[in-house]
């Protein structure tokens, strides 16, 4: 099965001059927690509601603070023809729950996460979901 099988296609994009509370409000609405940060209709980065937490809010940022500035600049994403089980795979092995997806132009066309991997395979997303899970940090101990 290829990922554009099971991919989430209508998917929000934040600009890199949209301020954190705008893209905030975003995750909001849509309830997620990561937004794919796009220009120019390439994919430039990744923000999450922690990046946001920990990036901006923890270090006194305000509201009005570019995306830019918290966002994670550097992207893993999938094609829409790979091959489902080799992204989960995959997907573990970087520990992500979410993964942006493109085309062979590299334009954003979805997103895939380990629920919509999970309706294909339960065993293999709870093989990938334990990878994701593993404890790190201060709190590992």
């Amino acid at each position: 099965m290829q990922v554009s099988e099971c991919m989430t296609r209508d998917v929000q994009v934040a600009s890199p001059d949209d301020t954190i509370q705008q893209a905030a409000q975003i995750m909001d609405r849509i309830d997620a927690g990561v937004l794919p940060v796009g220009q120019d209709e390439r994919l430039v980065g990744m923000i999450t509601d922690r990046d946001i937490a920990v990036r901006a809010v923890a270090k006194g940022r305000e509201c009005d603070t570019p995306v830019r500035e918290a966002m994670s600049g550097e992207v893993l994403y999938c094609y829409a023809d790979d091959d489902a089980d080799e992204v989960l795979e995959n997907m573990g092995d970087q520990q992500l729950r979410r993964m942006p997806v493109v085309d062979r132009d590299k334009r954003l066309v979805g997103i895939v996460s380990i629920g919509d991997l999970a309706k294909k395979d339960e065993r293999d997303s709870g093989e990938a979901l334990s990878q994701i899970a593993q404890p790190g940090g201060l709190h590992a101990t």
